[in-house]
């Protein structure tokens, strides 16, 4: 099978592409690179990649493809509330132009990349991919508004499926510091200190990078009457989490850290609790083998290997919005996201 990995060169990306590859798939990616610079340890294999801006693409990239796999986003809510205009412009509108030209090629499967985020603003239910969504966030909307649109393309020539995943943690050779496990982490393994950003009572699902991968390659050759045009979360049956409990295991992982709240710590309205247990029943054979406590150890581990320190966990090199604004800054990227020197 040919497979197109959007944002392949991502935080996501650098760990299900070569993941694919080596269990047979013929693997090409396209990304814009934007996070060049951004690498923390060893380099993953290399992956045959097209610098193009998704808001570019043509139906000549994809003839020829089986599948896309579309992770290619602004990745989170800080970067999307940056500018809502282009987050739809990239999240919502370039998403659906891409899933219409994969159409067009002939690509059969379309996994879109969504979010457990669509359903939002706290509530008590454990939610199922039945549950109305509450987007309270520019990037919530636009991934909701990319699913609604691309279902409509479903036909018996083209099968999209979507993919919402709980909140993401692990190791990349992208590494990110802006999703909370990662960041509680580091602060304890460079300060000693468990931070808190928020009062910890908001719960978040959570989910590794490798588990959402080995999800994504189940579904290349899932059966078709099992998976078309359906919505899945993608996460591990009971990895919900209060924020709290989270900082709490991380403390048991690193040695002589505590917990302390920032001065501005308060409630946060992004509170869910989620089910996984569809994808589970659809994908029996798929093992999902990691949970908070072993993503922590992992993490703490990597640290130690390669060495972390606060000026950059908490910079512009590990955390998307920073470095997008330092890229603007320092005048590589325009107002609109687009390289100004662009091959």
């Amino acid at each position: 099978m040919r497979v197109m990995v959007t944002g392949n060169l991502g935080y996501i990306g650098t760990v299900m592409a070569p993941l694919l590859r080596a269990h047979g798939y013929n693997v090409v990616g396209l990304d814009s690179d934007f996070y060049e610079d951004c690498g923390f340890g060893d380099a993953p294999p290399s992956i045959a990649t097209r610098r193009k801006d998704i808001r570019d693409v043509e139906v000549s990239d994809l003839k020829g493809f089986d599948a896309v796999i579309h992770l290619a986003a602004l990745s989170n809510d800080p970067l999307s509330d940056f500018n809502p205009q282009i987050t739809y412009d990239i999240n919502y509108k370039a998403s659906l132009k891409l899933a219409q030209l994969a159409k067009t090629a002939g690509v059969q499967r379309f996994l879109f990349s969504s979010s457990c985020s669509v359903y939002g603003e706290a509530r008590t239910e454990i939610l199922t991919e039945e549950a109305v969504p509450s987007p309270i966030t520019a990037y919530a909307e636009s991934k909701l508004l990319a699913e609604r649109a691309i279902s409509k393309l479903a036909d018996s020539d083209f099968t999209p499926i979507f993919l919402r995943s709980a909140t993401a943690y692990g190791l990349s050779y992208k590494l990110r510091f802006d999703v909370v496990l990662n960041n509680l982490v580091a602060w304890a393994y460079t300060c000693g200190v468990v931070l808190l950003k928020s009062d910890g009572l908001a719960w978040r699902p959570i989910v590794h990078i490798e588990d959402i991968s080995k999800a994504f390659m189940h579904m290349l050759d899932a059966p078709k009457d099992l998976v078309h045009n359906q919505v899945f979360n993608v996460g591990v049956q009971g990895e919900n989490y209060r924020v709290r409990e989270l900082a709490d295991i991380v403390k048991e992982t690193v040695p002589n850290s505590r917990i302390e709240f920032a001065k501005d710590s308060g409630p946060d309205k992004r509170s869910y609790q989620v089910d996984f247990s569809k994808l589970a029943r659809t994908l029996p054979q798929l093992k999902l083998r990691w949970n908070a406590r072993s993503g922590a150890k992992q993490l703490y581990n990597a640290y130690k290997k390669f060495g972390v320190v606060g000026e950059e966990f908490e910079g512009p090199k590990y955390r998307r919005l920073d470095h997008l604004k330092e890229l603007i800054g320092s005048n590589k990227l325009d107002s609109a996201l687009r390289w100004r020197n662009s091959d």
